[in-house]
């Protein structure tokens, strides 16, 4: 399902839109969204323009996240200080 709460493989014109507001998405949202439009894809009911359209909404999607990621990645490294004088571990969740 999209922000507006309706599916978004119903919506025609969906990837068709603007990008603005775009890139307020979490990474969590555009995760979600990528499992749909691979979804969509992968079912084949798309035609040609329509599956263009979700592939490139997509590609902005991957773009985006891998911005996020890079951003948490540098804040990460900035609160950690050297990485040289110290040893970084993998996060272990205790919850589990």
């Amino acid at each position: 399902m999209s922000r507006t709460g309706k599916k978004c493989a119903d919506s025609a014109g969906a990837a068709d839109q603007p990008a603005d507001g775009d890139q307020e998405l979490t990474l969590e949202v555009r995760l979600r969204r990528l499992d749909e439009i691979i979804a969509a894809l992968e079912g084949g009911g798309a035609d040609l323009e329509r599956g263009l359209a979700l592939f490139e909404e997509g590609v902005r999607h991957i773009r985006q996240a891998e911005g996020l990621l890079a951003r948490a990645e540098l804040r990460v490294h900035e609160l950690v200080g050297d990485s040289e004088a110290r040893e970084l571990r993998p996060f272990e969740d205790g919850g589990e």
